[in-house]
């Protein structure tokens, strides 16, 4: 333990700085697969057959290991942020996705037919009404992504990704050294605590957002 406190205090900046890139490297690719997941739900979500087939070809990304992803990224977008953004959008699209269709899905048609009936546009109804009712069932789809993607992109390390995944195969490369162990073990504790505090924060943001109706 004394080993890996004196890691930690001597290494307490670029730890910070590791800690900040992987933390904004999963936001921001949690917002476009949300934007991109969105968008995609409420074009199929009217469609059995559209919403089996983009789930399933959701599901199929998360068959392909992440080093292989990686592997297939690189010759085409090069090494560092793109290729990691990118296997990260395309991982953190299906709970996202099959939450939006399944929330969309369970707004009752009613609700719906009722504010067409007082001369809502369908898009003022998506907007205004289906997208809040659905939001909570969003948002929990955002949360598992999330939470995926922070173990994920340390794999990035492989395409010179950044985040706290260089910490880890860093430490694990030079295994026998006094500070192997300590390094690969930091980092893998921070990723874990990162992805609570996310987690914390959304959960928050839901509380925040979701209509006082749908909450309580």
């Amino acid at each position: 333990m004394g080993t890996l406190w004196k890691f930690v205090a001597d290494h307490r900046r670029q730890l910070l700085t590791d800690s900040y890139l992987h933390v904004s490297a999963v936001v921001q690719s949690m917002l476009i697969a949300t934007v991109v997941a969105v968008l995609i739900g409420i074009a199929v979500h009217r469609s059995p057959w559209g919403s089996a087939l983009a789930t399933a070809l959701a599901s199929i990304i998360l068959t392909v290991p992440s080093f292989a992803l990686l592997g297939l990224l690189i010759p085409v977008l090069g090494l560092g942020v793109r290729p990691t953004v990118v296997a990260l959008v395309l991982y953190a699209l299906l709970p996202i996705l099959r939450n939006t269709i399944i929330g969309l899905g369970g707004v009752d048609p009613a609700v719906s037919d009722a504010a067409r009936g007082v001369g809502m546009n369908r898009l003022r109804v998506l907007v205004g009404i289906e997208l809040p009712l659905a939001w909570p069932s969003i948002l929990t789809g955002m949360r598992v992504s999330t939470q995926m993607i922070m173990g994920i992109l340390a794999m990035a390390a492989y395409a010179k990704g950044p985040g706290l995944g260089n910490l880890i195969f860093s430490g694990l490369a030079r295994l026998g050294s006094p500070t192997a162990v300590p390094q690969a073990l930091t980092g893998t504790v921070l990723i874990i605590v990162l992805a609570l505090l996310l987690d914390i924060v959304l959960a928050g943001v839901g509380r925040l957002t979701t209509p006082r109706g749908i909450r309580d």
